[in-house]
């Protein structure tokens, strides 16, 4: 065979077995395959810097480069929290959508609810680069984005576009800020509150991030009660009152969780549920990551007990009357159902969605549904605080 015939030969194969491969890919990508996600497309994406992944994760997300998730949610799976029915009970957790960019390719994935921010009134940039740090043998991510926003005009004004164009029915949370400079964050959550109330399902709180200075002061007793007595106030006077949620850091003792639970149930600080919980600053857990000691919220596998102990004492101490959204560290149905019945009514992913990608959502509510017929539950709502309630019949079977 003359030289010319091998290397003509050698090229139509090494075209060929690039298509087939490029095929391959392309089917496996389109058809969501966990496989292909967890062992080659989620480790290419991870050799971006992970600000510069977060950014690309967002972008496909943006502009529905995902096709839609086939799996239907079964009647196990439908469930409500504050009056708002809920397809499933997975979210999306505040910090992926921070600027309301990729609602409408994040709902195809199978979200039961989508929460965006947190937005700050002005646009601010946040703090320096870089900012987010992955912890890839941790399972876990560190950041201190500082509010990175578009600011509430630009918001308010995706949303109120996207629900007009009919392409979003779905559930939709708008997680609210203050700005770093502000010298009145009190306004500033209320200013958030009357422009997102039209356009949200619910609005949440968040006075809990590490990263902007001075914000989880307002999670203290006499600064969150004047901060819920303002809202309280500001709820009566909006035409269409959205159920409001505070955002609770996990490093809270248990004295100050105690007045926090206490604040929430006078009646001129009432808020309709919590979200358990945000990131870290405590180190305490063993971490084999390099990026372990960066400065900033700590995020995904090692918060997952921290989240769920956290739940349940809220849950205590009250007595189940204040709805909870359940986040941190879960990566699969079993870490769901734990949050449930420690109280959680719903669950929020972030990291986990992060290191595996797209296929995680359906996972996780696959093994959910599984879970829940295999314990005799019905539905979600069944579970929900089932495991707190089995505690106290132990601690009263032991005095009886």
């Amino acid at each position: 065979m003359s030289s010319s015939k091998f290397f003509r030969r050698l090229r139509s194969l090494i075209v060929i077995s690039t298509a087939a491969t490029g095929i391959t890919f392309g089917f496996s990508y389109y058809r969501n395959d966990e496989q292909f996600f967890k062992t080659i497309f989620m480790p290419t994406v991870r050799l971006l810097e992970a600000e510069r992944a977060h950014e690309l994760a967002v972008f496909i997300c943006k502009w529905n480069f995902l096709p839609s998730v086939n799996y239907k949610d079964p009647a196990s799976l439908s469930t409500e929290i504050c009056n708002i029915a809920l397809k499933n009970p997975v979210g999306i957790a505040a910090g992926f959508d921070k600027n309301a960019e990729a609602i409408e390719g994040l709902d195809h994935l199978g979200f039961g609810f989508i929460e965006v921010g947190s937005v700050t009134p002005l646009a601010q940039v946040g703090n320096q680069k870089p900012r987010v740090f992955r912890l890839t043998e941790d399972e876990a991510i560190i950041n201190r984005y500082g509010f990175n926003s578009d600011g509430h005009e630009k918001v308010w004004h995706r949303i109120q576009q996207l629900r007009a164009s009919g392409k979003f029915n779905g559930v939709l949370g708008v997680n609210l800020g203050k700005n770093k400079m502000s010298e009145d964050a009190v306004n500033d959550y209320l200013e958030g509150l009357k422009l997102f109330s039209p356009v949200a399902d619910y609005l949440v709180i968040n006075v809990s991030s590490p990263n902007t200075p001075g914000l989880r002061d307002l999670q203290q007793k006499d600064s969150l009660k004047t901060l819920l007595c303002k809202i309280n106030e500001t709820k009566k006077q909006i035409e269409t009152p959205k159920p409001i949620f505070v955002k609770l850091a996990p490093d809270l003792t248990q004295s100050e969780l105690k007045d926090i639970c206490n604040t929430i149930q006078r009646k001129d600080c009432h808020v309709d549920g919590l979200i358990i919980s945000n990131t870290t600053i405590d180190r305490s857990v063993a971490l084999n990551s390099s990026n372990a000691f960066e400065v900033g919220g700590l995020s995904g596998k090692p918060l997952k007990e921290k989240s769920r102990r956290m739940i349940e004492d809220v849950y205590k101490m009250t007595n189940g009357k204040i709805p909870i959204i359940g986040v941190g560290g879960i990566g699969s149905g079993q870490d769901a159902y734990e949050k449930i019945i420690a109280g959680a009514s719903a669950i929020q992913l972030y990291s986990s969605f992060v290191f595996h990608g797209p296929p995680l959502v359906t996972k996780v509510k696959k093994e959910l549904d599984d879970i829940l017929k295999s314990n005799g539950y019905q539905n979600v709502q069944q579970a929900v605080g089932k495991g707190v309630q089995m505690d106290k019949k132990s601690f009263l079977s032991y005095f009886f």
